[in-house]
């Protein structure tokens, strides 16, 4: 079948790109994760690999064109085996009976560079009546959860991805019948079958069959390609698992995911020469079986938690790390903000202690604008950066986000608190937005409202410094005549980037960031 390959997003704020060489020529045929074209982004230069077999039938752009991103680069004739395609992601085609229409609605883009995502879980089944821009799932990329809006009014027909599966992007998701007046007119994609009925019938045949009937778990014959997709394939070629050799829970033998993760935990075995028929039930006991025996619980690390993961091992190897600590005195600061909360909480503005920090902070920068820049990969060139986004670390059941409040140079204490409780409220349920989460300049770690007092924070990478807050204690402190009394004392950790920041200049901004909190009327003076 032919299929248009889409020229994916190659870095963040990129539309376009040149051309810079084709590396295929029309009637080539290519394989999965070949080198198709090399283009030249305004940042570096980047080489598109295939995502599919198959052969290049059409090149749409010349050597030396501007190539758009989310546009198709080429088209192609794309391998399909028997059975490469889940039957439960067989695309209903648009067809009109009686007024009304069939239509794939089409995963949209959801984040810049994001191909693919979880679905965590339909707020719809089969059959039920949605009206437009209503929520129709919750799907998990890297970054946050996102909830997915019908476009349409109509009935859903079909949902392609079981909850916890993986849905791709610019791929149908669900099916859904509307008026024929709604459809969108766009002739049915190369992927979608010429005809409704047939796929619809064979589609519902072949789910009550595997629903009826146990899994056959098949060995290939010799010499024969086995039934799975790229993703699979990719998966098995990452664990070096030979894919022939995996026993293939799905119809004709195909193989999935799980299948592949199964045979490498040892639940499955390598199939014999023979046939063997294991029923999915089975391999679960077996995978409770053997928790039960270990005491073990494994669980993988993806979405949010992986992103995590992946960001602070890079920033830990490439950026060489120093801490400064130092003391605030937040006693006068917090009377400030007591005799402040009641009437702006009748405005319906929450006042906390953060948005004085953060407005503290951007007073600060006006004087040191190095800790607000970013460093290019090579550590040749430092960009400085007008806004103060200031992000603000925030600790959420989908795992560690970092949302930031645009301009604080510009905005009032009551405009960043506005913003701030909008930010950890979105933040707290996962649903923060992408662009709340990009272009962050500088970010502070409230690890205090835990507990704790001194702590190592990890740059926020390509970010230069960052800050943890530890919790308010009131400590005995020595007053100007030499008498004990009671502080409110809260101790932060600074974490630089030694490439750029040195401890003098760090040690500078700290003691201006912590005169404007220790005497709110200094910050008051310093405000534009």
């Amino acid at each position: 079948m032919k299929k248009d390959f889409i020229l994916p997003d190659i870095g963040e704020g990129i539309v376009e790109c040149e051309l810079v060489d084709w590396l295929v020529k029309e009637g080539d045929r290519i394989v999965e994760d070949q080198p198709i074209c090399d283009v030249m982004t305004d940042k570096a230069l980047v080489q598109i690999p295939a995502i599919y077999n198959g052969v290049v039938s059409k090149l749409y752009y010349a050597k030396g064109d501007i190539a758009k991103v989310h546009a198709p680069l080429f088209e192609m004739i794309v391998d399909v085996v028997a059975g490469d395609a889940p039957v439960t992601a067989a695309p209903v085609a648009a067809v009109a009976v009686g007024g009304k229409v069939v239509e794939d609605f089409i995963l949209p883009d959801i984040g810049e560079g994001i191909v693919e995502c979880e679905v965590v879980d339909w707020l719809v089944k089969e059959g039920d009546i949605i009206a437009e821009d209503q929520p129709v799932c919750d799907v998990m990329t890297d970054k946050a959860l996102v909830q997915i809006p019908a476009k349409h009014p109509g009935k859903v027909v079909k949902l392609y991805t079981a909850k916890g599966h993986i849905a791709k992007v610019h791929e149908p998701l669900f099916a859904i019948e509307m008026d024929a007046a709604l459809a969108s007119g766009q002739p049915p994609s190369a992927h979608q079958a010429p005809a409704a009925t047939p796929v619809a019938t064979t589609a519902t045949a072949t789910a009550t069959a595997t629903a009826t009937a146990p899994a056959a778990v098949t060995s290939l014959p010799a010499g024969h390609k086995a039934l799975a997709s790229p993703a699979v394939r990719r998966l098995a070629r990452e664990l070096s698992i030979d894919i022939h050799r995996v026993p293939g829970t799905g119809p004709k033998g195909r193989v999935f995911k799980h299948d592949v993760q199964a045979f490498v935990s040892g639940a499955v075995a390598a199939p014999a020469t023979t046939a063997s028929v294991v029923a999915p039930a089975a391999v679960n006991a077996a995978n409770t079986a053997n928790s039960a025996n270990t005491g073990r619980r494994v669980e993988p690390i993806k979405g949010i938690k992986a992103a995590m993961a992946r960001q602070m091992a890079e920033s830990v190897s490439t950026i060489p790390h120093f801490t400064y600590c130092e003391e605030i005195d937040l006693t006068d600061l917090i009377a400030l903000r007591l005799s402040l909360k009641d009437n702006l909480a009748k405005q319906g503005v929450k006042l906390t202690m953060m948005p004085f920090f953060m407005k503290a902070m951007s007073l600060a920068l006006n004087e040191f604008p190095i800790l607000n820049s970013q460093v290019n990969a090579d550590c040749t060139a430092l960009t400085y950066f007008d806004e103060h986004n200031i992000g603000i670390a925030v600790d959420s059941k989908v795992g560690l986000l970092v949302p930031n409040v645009k301009d604080c140079q510009r905005k009032s204490i009551v405009e960043i608190a506005t913003d701030l409780t909008r930010l950890t409220d979105l933040a707290r349920e996962g649903r923060v937005s992408p662009a709340d989460l990009k272009g962050g300049t500088i970010t502070i770690s409230n690890i205090g409202a835990i507990g704790g007092t001194v702590a190592t924070p990890i740059i926020n990478k390509p970010e230069v410094a960052i800050v943890a807050l530890g919790k308010v204690q009131l400590l005995p402190r020595f007053d100007a005549k030499g008498h004990v009394v009671a502080r409110s004392i809260m101790q932060v950790s600074w974490s630089g980037d030694h490439r750029v920041i040195d401890g003098g200049t760090i040690a500078r901004f700290t003691n201006l960031w912590k005169k404007y909190l220790e005497e709110p009327s200094a910050m008051l003076v310093a405000m534009r």
